[in-house]
């Protein structure tokens, strides 16, 4: 088959179609879990920096950070929803198809992007208020917000070129720049707070320079003559047929990861009933337990694409062997995770408590009840990999919705 394939992008997709599964799961799915635990990790640490600000600051970041997140869930639905189609492609060898989907993907999540930042940036009070966000928060994190949202640009060609390389079985690369990423946002967010002493705002410009790094690299690797999937524009296709199975596919995830967020936003809302330091409790520990269920989410991307690939391919029982093993994987971890937590417990919720003891209980109180859903979530995630990768998106809509 002449595919224009290079001979390690050749390898890699013959390794994920025949290879032994342990093997296979391992190679790509641990980069990206080992990516996720550094993420929540780091995303804690970021916590641990805003709590030097002020509690009010921590909840500020939770609060404003759910609704950011309601809005790049369409970014997801695309990334994702792409990526499941790529992979398919990819392990049928049908590579020209491949590139045509690859380029309007690129198309369609910068031109969302971009008209998403005209809508919200200037209505970002009233979101805020209609998000019931509490005037404290708003008075102090809307500049924040704003630049936050304003990240939406670098975040959608990411997660595009992470679906690229993820769907080529190339998880390493992910790893390495994503790790990069991590390294460059902590350490400005360290020098922006401890050395200039600057606010909220600060850490916005931290992720947005740091995403922007990430961007450029992006599409400086995209524009490489010797990629497969090199960008052009003869190769955008925006046809309603030929983008009609993207959408059907993103339309769940985007509505799954939307109302997942707007739930948490509504108990962010309910929970500032009782005080601005229990919305901060709650997403310290929501940080907290995203380091163990951030394993298992690594895996879940992982499957997602073994899956797509091998169905693309037609190895039916070989997919479905992916799903078992996966899940096997996952629940060990989860069962790791809660006992690793369990012991370590006071110890971690003192670093964030400032010495404030009725905080830490807060966060306490939270975090004891939140950790028995470990097993659950690792379940749920092996099972979302197999029905991503299957592309059964709707069936994942309708079990997150009773879920949530």
């Amino acid at each position: 088959m002449n595919d224009g394939l290079s001979s390690k992008d050749s390898q890699r997709r013959l390794f994920v179609l025949e290879d032994n599964m342990w093997k296979v799961i391992l190679s790509i799915s641990i980069p990206l879990a080992i990516y996720n635990g550094f993420n929540h990790l780091f995303t804690v640490l970021d916590t641990f920096m805003a709590s030097q600000i002020s509690s009010n600051v921590v909840s500020a970041v939770t609060y404003l950070s759910q609704i950011k997140t309601m809005f790049t869930a369409i970014g997801t639905g695309l990334s994702v929803s792409g990526g499941i189609i790529i992979a398919r492609c990819y392990g049928a060898g049908e590579i020209e198809k491949a590139k045509k989907y690859v380029n309007t993907l690129f198309f369609m999540a910068t031109s969302l992007a971009l008209l998403l930042l005209i809508v919200i940036i200037p209505c970002t009070k009233p979101i805020l208020k209609l998000a019931n966000t509490p005037s404290a928060l708003i008075e102090v994190g809307s500049h924040y917000f704003i630049i936050e949202i304003s990240v939406m640009v670098s975040m959608f060609i990411n997660n595009v070129y992470i679906a690229v390389e993820k769907a080529k079985g190339n998880t390493k690369i992910i790893l390495y720049l994503n790790l990069l990423v991590i390294m460059v946002k902590l350490s400005l967010t360290a020098l922006f707070i401890y050395v200039f002493h600057w606010g909220i705002t600060a850490m916005a410009i931290a992720t947005l320079i740091s995403h922007s790094i990430l961007t450029i690299i992006a599409i400086m690797d995209m524009l490489r003559g010797d990629n497969i999937f090199r960008l052009s524009k003869e190769n955008i296709d925006v046809s309603w047929a030929f983008i009609n199975p993207i959408i059907i596919l993103a339309a769940p995830i985007f509505f799954e990861r939307f109302a997942f967020s707007f739930g948490k936003v509504i108990v962010n809302s309910m929970s500032a009933s009782y005080g601005v330091m229990v919305v901060g409790a709650l997403g310290i520990s929501n940080h907290i337990s995203g380091i163990i269920t951030g394993l298992g989410n690594g895996f879940q991307d992982g499957e997602a694409s073994i899956i797509s690939q091998n169905i693309g391919n037609k190895n039916y029982e070989r997919a479905i062997d992916g799903f078992k093993k996966t899940l096997i994987i996952n629940i060990t971890i989860a069962l790791v995770g809660f006992i690793v937590m369990s012991i370590f417990m006071d110890p971690i919720i003192r670093l964030f408590s400032k010495g404030d003891i009725q905080f830490a209980k807060e966060i306490k109180n939270i975090f004891k009840y939140e950790r028995y859903a470990f097993i659950t979530l690792a379940m749920s995630a092996a099972v979302m990999g197999l029905l991503y990768g299957l592309g059964y998106t709707r069936l994942a809509l309708v079990i997150n919705f009773i879920r949530l």
